[in-house]
């Protein structure tokens, strides 16, 4: 019989993790950060090799929901999943039961019967991914909640950095434009201020929030102060999320010349990042865009690997070091 009991416990499933979720930078840790980027690093030396996808999430369903207009977040959520060899379904607000009335809620719990292991979502509303991970089994990733929190962006610009530049303590990094209305701002922040580094932001007075520097940053009005930044962090102006009537800046001609980047404003070899779209020619000019400082590129790589790692930490559990071996296996 004791034979008996132990061959029982030894076919027992083991049991599952505890649900993990990436909703916001306040919510990690300079070590999870450091862990993630570790990860990002390792699974970006896997992707030069000619067989690219692996097989770590084989089995594991990833639903993306996005309410959103999105491009480089979306395509690269996607793809991140199907080169860890996750299955995927994509769902758009437009065309799904959202046009017809039916509530984030009803929409969760409708997604959550799919028994997905995790739901990627971006919405225009603050605290949309925490309400799915109320009422969903999944891990949850926030890809963007209303001018709250983007935090694998975050990540990403983080992994362009450091890989560009050697380090993030004591990086100085110039945040310009419309800080009011971006979540892809105060990620940063957040995430740079983890992590050791300066930020300053600049902008028109009325696209400052009021006691910002309350989260670790400078902040002012002044651009000539993006010269002595090691980067130039650009942000467009972000109309869809602005009141209707309100004028933030007299017009976009006078945002562009008295707060837009060009070359007269950034030194020799200086680092130029923007988290696109970008508007050429109103925050950014067409020539700083296409020079070969513009890290631009560079982080739409990088949030390929950043997003695959981010997957792969959620339901995985651990650090890539435990693992290494068998992430790099070919599929």
């Amino acid at each position: 019989m004791a034979d008996i009991r132990v061959m029982r416990e030894d076919l027992r499933p083991p049991a599952s993790p505890p649900r993990r979720h990436f909703i916001s930078i306040k919510d990690v840790t300079r070590d999870d950060v450091e862990r993630l980027l570790a990860t990002a690093r390792t699974l970006e030396r896997s992707m030069e090799r000619e067989v690219k996808k692996l097989p770590t999430l084989k089995g594991r369903l990833v639903i993306n929901v996005f309410y959103e207009s999105s491009t480089r977040t979306s395509s690269s959520f996607e793809l991140a999943a199907k080169r860890l060899s996750a299955d995927t379904m994509s769902i758009k607000s437009s065309g799904s039961s959202v046009d017809k009335g039916e509530s984030l809620k009803d929409t969760a719990i409708t997604l959550g019967a799919y028994d997905p292991d995790v739901i990627v979502i971006r919405h225009p509303q603050i605290g949309a991914p925490n309400l799915v991970a109320r009422v969903t089994e999944a891990h949850v990733v926030n890809a963007g909640d209303g001018k709250h929190q983007h935090p694998t962006q975050a990540l990403l610009d983080l992994y362009t950095m450091r890989e560009e530049l050697g380090r993030l303590e004591g990086l100085h990094v110039a945040i310009v434009g419309d800080v009011l209305h971006s979540r892809v701002a105060r990620s940063l922040i957040q995430a740079l201020s983890l992590m050791s580094a300066h930020v300053t932001l600049v902008g028109p007075p009325a696209l400052l929030p009021r006691g910002i520097e309350a989260m670790g940053c400078e902040a002012t009005t002044d651009i000539s102060v993006i010269a002595g930044a090691d980067v130039v962090y650009v942000l467009r102006m972000q109309r869809e999320r602005m009141e209707a009537g309100a004028n933030y800046v007299p017009s976009l001609r006078e945002y562009s010349a008295r707060w837009g980047v060009t070359p007269e404003r950034l030194r020799p070899g200086q680092k130029v990042m923007h988290p696109g779209p970008m508007n050429r020619g109103v925050e950014i000019d067409p020539r700083v865009a296409d020079h070969a400082d513009a890290l631009i590129e560079t982080q739409v790589r990088a949030g390929l690997v950043t997003r695959m790692a981010v997957l792969y930490d959620l339901l995985t559990s651990g650090p890539i070091e435990v693992k290494t071996e068998s992430v790099l296996e070919v599929a």
